[in-house]
């Protein structure tokens, strides 16, 4: 028997609230501050509640991650038909225009390292490697050209997380303008 729509909307809000705390702790503390009491705690609901939904604080990480990659891949996969518009959505969508988008992109990193100690997880960097291999592969028909501006990309990703003051979004479209060629109709002209 299937179960009423209230309560299967309950139990996605209680998961999104759980999950909201994972992300929150990652951000204070790291994926190690992650626990079911601290998880319970940040989400002001009882212990039980977290492993009603999560058997494990594994799984929890997992879950997290792969909502965060839900969100990055769909926003690469809506990106702009207009090359020149899409690029400079895509610089923008590597950096921290705010403290708080800094820690949550730092947050975000840390999830994806977690893929290089738990191969479970590799899916997950695999299916953001492939939405950015498909984005630039509009541009870069050379599967070498790619993995070369595909790495930039991560490069740029990180040094949003780590540099003072973090690259903005002209800095990083002025790189990728570098590596990634526009159409000569969609390519305005670069600024001096």
């Amino acid at each position: 028997m299937e179960e009423p729509d209230g309560r299967r909307r309950k139990g996605q809000q209680r998961r999104q609230l759980l999950l909201d705390a994972v992300m929150r702790l990652v951000e204070r503390g790291g994926t190690a501050a992650v626990t079911q009491r601290r998880v319970a705690s940040e989400a002001g609901v009882p212990p039980s509640a977290v492993t009603y939904y999560y058997a494990t604080v594994q799984d929890m990480l997992v879950d997290a991650l792969v909502r965060v990659n839900d969100d990055y891949v769909e926003a690469v996969r809506s990106l702009p038909g207009d090359p020149a518009t899409a690029l400079r959505d895509f610089s923008a969508l590597l950096t921290a225009s705010s403290p708080g988008d800094r820690i949550r992109l730092t947050a975000e990193w840390e999830l994806f390292l977690m893929a290089a100690r738990h191969p479970g997880l590799r899916a997950e960097a695999d299916r953001w490697n492939r939405a950015v291999d498909a984005f630039l592969s509009r541009y870069l028909p050379d599967p070498v050209d790619r993995a070369a501006a595909a790495a930039a990309v991560d490069g740029l990703f990180l040094r949003a997380c780590t540099e003072d003051p973090p690259p903005g979004a002209d800095q990083v479209h002025r790189v990728l303008r570098r590596l990634v060629p526009l159409p000569p109709h969609s390519a305005p002209a670069e600024p001096r």
